[in-house]
């Protein structure tokens, strides 16, 4: 049985038992490595709330469509979006998991921002 250098009064071994291991915290770590990125936060946001191709994130972001190409890419490899084509075009969109969710919403809560979509027709009319 392993000691810790100072005892605290917590059961070290449940914790032990309990703690992941490294590759459980790599997915996370591989995630956030993601979201250090500004461009791929703002093209991750507006993909979750919205299908769009290459060209017009382009034009949203402001970038050219190579650096949008990349980002698309890093962003697909950790399964944050998903793609589809359709004849030429390729649409991209948030994946629908658990982990594109909560990103989305720790963005949202991080800037202080409610989804375009989250309020009612009516209260828009209202505003």
């Amino acid at each position: 049985m392993k000691t810790l250098p100072h005892d605290h009064g917590q059961k070290f071994e449940q914790m032990c038992e309990q703690i992941p291991g490294p590759e459980a915290f790599q997915i996370v770590a591989d995630l956030f490595k993601q979201m250090g990125d500004l461009s791929r936060v703002r093209i991750f946001w507006l993909l979750c709330h919205c299908e769009e191709c290459v060209i017009n994130i382009s034009s949203l972001m402001e970038m050219s469509s190579p650096a949008v190409s990349h980002h698309l890419k890093q962003l697909k490899m950790t399964g944050l979006i998903i793609s589809r084509r359709e004849g030429k075009e390729v649409y991209y969109k948030a994946a629908d998991t658990v982990q594109a969710q909560m990103l989305h919403h720790m963005i949202e809560q991080a800037i202080e921002i409610s989804c375009p979509y989250s309020i009612d027709d009516s209260q828009k009319e209202d505003a």
